[in-house]
Formats: structure tokens, C-alpha cells, sequence
């Protein structure tokens, strides 16, 4: 059976300027058990983790400064967010629903996280709407419960995963990947284990060129025995923050290789949604869907 973490996001704790797309997080699983592609049994809430996950990933002195809210002006206006202890709970939450999801993947061959793709957080700190980096925590959850031994991380999120790869960036059991906009925030990149800036408005066609001819390569060679895919929606023309040109039709395409992929070759692959600013909330919605849909289709 596919598990999700899902979690609600609390949209009332928000200034009004910030609750969209949040509501996307309330949404898709009403859309997801509406259509018939999962029912509640799919669906498993995650809590606050112990802490002592966090410090695998992040320095301790940053993640007791983010709980008690004591984060410098300039620390905490990078964030984005008005930090509250409710949305702070919030982002332990989604790393747990990162970790249990990717024990999830392990038995079932794939999971998912509703929300997450949190790859903004730096060890030591907190960047665009991201404060704890859960594909990086769960990646080390991982490993340190002798899961997996060599993880890939696949980010197709529009903006690169500066966080993850700083993160990273000494660890080679840890390989990150990312397919990004040029021209995108953040606009001084960090170095991943290989970064692939596509120009404004590249299309389906060279997008899907590009991501099956690295990706099979990067997997034979690094041989992981996991993968996280970080699969964000925000490469679609319609989104407000992505300069990308895909279609919804090309975001799915994208998402069917990866997931393929990774069932062909038997790699557990846990899934976390990323970002997806598009004005429509449908295609927001519809585009995110498609993965899930695909998801149930490959595996189960």
C-alpha cells in the first residue's frame, strides 16, 4: 500500500500574503481520496521527532535558537515566514513524516510526503520558507538506522537545493543531483555533486532529454540503494516563481522516468512534493495529483 504523510498547514497561524499556495497542503488529499487514487488508509499522520534526528543534519546551536525563536532579525527575515511555535512544530513534523515515510519506502518500494522538499535549510540555517532540511534528515535517519548505505538525492524542484548540497557537501555517501532553473533563486548557487541550470522557458522536450540521459548514468555509477526525488511542480510555465517552460503534461512525463526508473531497478524511492506557486490552484493541484497517480499506477 502507498503511505503519505499528511499534515495540515495551519493556514489561520499565516498573514494573509503568505496562506498562498499553502492551502495546496489541505487540498490534495481531498483530491486525491475524491478521485478515488487513495483512500484515508494511505494516509498516516507523523509527530515531533526526538530531536536528536535533527542533529545529524543541522548544528545544534541553530535548531535551539529556531525552537525558542531567539534567531537573529537577518537570520529570521530569510526564512520568510513569521516563525511561530506552531509553525515551527510544524516543519519537525514534515522531517518525521520524511523519516517514517522512508522506512515506509523501504517495505512498499515507494512513499510519500504530502509536504516537504525542504531544501533551503542549511545545517546552520533557515533560507526561503524552509528551517529543517527533511530529505537531508531522513537521508542520515537512514543511514544511521543501517537502512540504506549510499543515497541519491534527486531535486527537480525549479530552484536549486543549495541547502542540501551544503549540507552535503563533505559526505559522499550522500549524492545529490539537481535539475534547476539558471536564473532562479537562489541566485548564488551552492556546489551539488552535479547541477544541471536550464535556461528560462526550456521546454519539455530538452527538460526530459536532459534528465534521461544524466540520470541513469549518475545511477550505475554512484549505485545508490535509495533514492529521495524531490519532485516539485514549480518547473511549469503557469508558476509565478519557476522561469522553466514545462508543460503539466511535460511535469508528468518527468515524474513518470523517475519513478520507473527507480521500480525497474528496484531502488526504494521516497517522495517529497517541493514547491508549486502557479496563480491557478488547479494546476497547482492537478500537477502535484499526477505524481501520486503515478505512483499507484507503477507500484501497486
Amino acid at each position: 500500500m502507498l503511505k503519505i504523510a499528511n499534515h495540515p498547514i495551519y493556514r489561520h497561524e499565516l498573514p494573509e500574503g503568505h496562506r498562498f499556495p499553502m492551502e495546496k497542503y489541505d487540498l490534495l488529499p481531498q483530491q486525491l481520496i475524491y478521485e478515488g487514487t487513495c483512500t484515508k488508509e494511505n494516509f498516516f499522520e507523523p509527530e515531533i521527532p526526538n530531536y536528536k534526528h535533527f542533529f545529524t543534519v543541522h548544528d545544534p546551536e541553530y535548531f535551539f535558537d529556531l525552537l525558542n525563536i531567539t534567531l537573529s532579525q537577518k537570520a529570521a527575515r530569510k526564512i520568510g515566514f513569521p516563525l511561530s511555535e506552531v509553525l515551527i512544530e510544524r516543519e519537525m513534523v514534515i522531517a518525521d513524516g520524511t523519516m517514517k515515510a522512508s522506512e515506509f519506502a523501504i517495505q512498499n518500494g515507494i512513499a510519500m510526503n504530502i509536504a516537504g522538499g525542504t531544501h533551503h535549510a542549511f545545517s546552520n540555517r533557515g533560507e526561503a520558507f524552509c528551517m529543517l532540511n527533511d530529505q537531508a534528515i531522513g537521508a542520515k535517519y537512514l543511514q544511521q538506522k543501517r537502512l540504506a548505505k549510499k543515497i541519491l538525492i534527486v531535486d527537480l524542484d525549479v530552484h536549486q537545493g543549495n541547502g542540501t548540497a551544503e549540507i552535503f557537501q563533505n559526505d559522499a555517501s550522500v549524492f545529490t543531483f539537481s535539475i534547476h532553473g539558471k536564473s532562479n533563486y537562489p541566485f548564488i548557487k551552492e556546489k551539488s555533486d552535479v547541477d544541471i541550470a536550464l535556461e528560462n522557458d526550456t521546454k519539455d522536450a530538452e527538460y526530459l532529454a536532459v534528465l534521461k540521459e544524466i540520470l541513469p548514468k549518475l545511477i550505475r555509477k554512484e549505485k545508490p540503494d535509495f533514492i529521495y526525488y524531490l519532485c516539485g511542480v514549480d518547473v511549469i510555465k503557469t508558476d509565478k516563481l519557476g522561469k522553466l517552460g514545462l508543460t503539466i503534461d511535460g511535469c508528468k512525463k518527468r515524474d513518470q522516468f523517475v519513478l520507473e526508473t527507480c521500480f525497474n531497478l528496484k531502488i526504494p524511492v521516497m517522495c517529497s512534493m517541493g514547491g508549486g506557486y502557479s496563480s491557478d490552484i488547479n494546476i497547482i493541484i492537478n500537477a502535484h495529483a499526477n505524481t501520486f497517480r503515478l505512483a499507484q499506477e507503477i507500484y501497486f
